[in-house]
This record gives C-alpha cells, structure tokens and sequence, in this order.
C-alpha cells in the first residue's frame, strides 16, 4: 500500500510519523509541544512553576510554536528568567482580528495590578512573592480619594479587584491562610505607557485627596471661628 501524502506549498511530502499522536495525524508539532501550545491558548499564562514539562517543550520549539500562533494572529511573550509565557493579541499596523477576549479593569484594578507588579520587581531574592489581602488593602488607601466618605465602599472595591485577580490566575493561594503567591507573568504585563498612565491618575487622585482635606480642616476652623464669635 503506497503512503499517503500530502501538498504544502506546492511540494509533496510524507507525513512526519516521527511526532504523529493518531493516525493520519497531520500536525508537525511533537505531543509535548502541543500540550504546550495548548496551555498556552488556555491562559492566562505557562509557567515552569507549576508546569515543568510544558515550560521544557516550550523551549524546545519555541520558534515552530510562534509560527502557529503567528498564524493565528497572536504572539508568544516569554521571560526566560522568570520562567513564564503568555500570549496576546498580535501587535501589528495592519488591521488583525483580535483573537483573544479582554477583559475590561477599572482604575483600581490596575492600580492594584501595578503595585503587585512593583511588590515583584522590588524583590531581589528571586524567591516567590508573597503578599496579604489586607496588607495590599491598607497601601491602596492613596487610591480613596473622593471616597473618603465611605471607606467601607472603598473596601467593597478593593475586594472586588482582589478577587478578580484570583480568578485571573495572578494571585495564588499559598498553604498559609490569607496569604498569597504573585504570579511572575506581572513582570511582563505592563509596558511603560501603562506605567506612565496609572502613575499619572494616582498623582491626580492624591491631589484631590490632599485638596479636600486641606477644604476640610479649612472649614472646621470656620466653624470654630464662628462659635467663637457667638
């Protein structure tokens, strides 16, 4: 029986049973790096961490796994030091589909994702990063600013962020009650516009803060004043 064959780019050739996973399988790819691809495609992001094996097919193929996400109009961001991957969207001037669903954040999920972001470069021990709940919601208390008024509102949203980025995968809980890992992939999240534009809104908001304290103080000593003068 002859074998079969198959066109690609206008040149006959075999199939690669070296890396066929079923019969008739048509993929170049060996089975770890398609695992690979696949955790990747998952999200939110690949890491040695916590898949070894994938992490090493990665490396192995890195250049045959960008070209099938190029294909698909996406790209492969990796850190070799941190030992993370995650894809995005292509990047690119001509008009592309966006391929990968976003998802929409406030201003203070941002910011909270900035200052975990910070909390993991401020690391210098290379070992895990590992941050509390509470800890991070005392820090985010610059970010009030006219909602002073109702702190518990404010906890309400600092909350909400939290668990969002639980459920995104960028905050992992550790064996220690209330206390969690930040995932690495941070590191690469953020660009220097982003960077640039959440440090711009923190200084606006601080300067609203700071305004209103200042208009606050400034009436109770009118107020005094006032008394005073009964």
């Amino acid at each position: 029986m002859t074998e079969p064959v198959t066109a690609s780019d206008g040149v006959l050739t075999k199939p690669n049973s070296d890396v066929a996973v079923w019969d008739g399988d048509p993929g170049a790819l060996r089975e770890p790096s398609r695992r690979a691809l696949v955790q990747l495609l998952r999200g939110p992001y690949l890491s040695a961490a916590n898949h070894s094996h994938l992490w090493t097919a990665l490396l192995a193929d890195e250049d045959s796994i960008r070209s099938r996400l190029a294909d698909m109009f996406l790209e492969l961001v990796t850190d070799e030091a941190a030992q993370v991957a995650f894809v995005r969207n292509i990047s690119a001037e001509a008009e592309t589909p966006k391929v990968l669903r976003t998802a929409t954040l406030t201003f203070l999920d941002t910011a909270l994702l900035l200052h975990l972001r910070q909390q993991l470069l401020h690391d210098a021990s290379g070992g895990k990063t590992i941050v509390g709940a509470d800890e991070i919601a005392d820090q985010l208390q610059v970010y009030r600013g006219k909602d002073n008024a109702d702190p518990a509102g404010f906890s309400k949203r600092v909350n909400s962020s939290w668990q969002k980025m639980v459920k995104y995968g960028l905050l992992a809980t550790t064996s220690t009650e209330g206390r969690y890992e930040v995932s690495p992939v941070l590191r690469l999240v953020f660009g220097p516009e982003e960077i640039a534009a959440v440090q711009q809104e923190y200084r606006r908001l601080a300067a609203e803060a700071r305004k209103d304290s200042d208009d606050g103080e400034a009436s109770e000593r009118v107020d005094a004043g006032d008394e005073e003068g009964e």
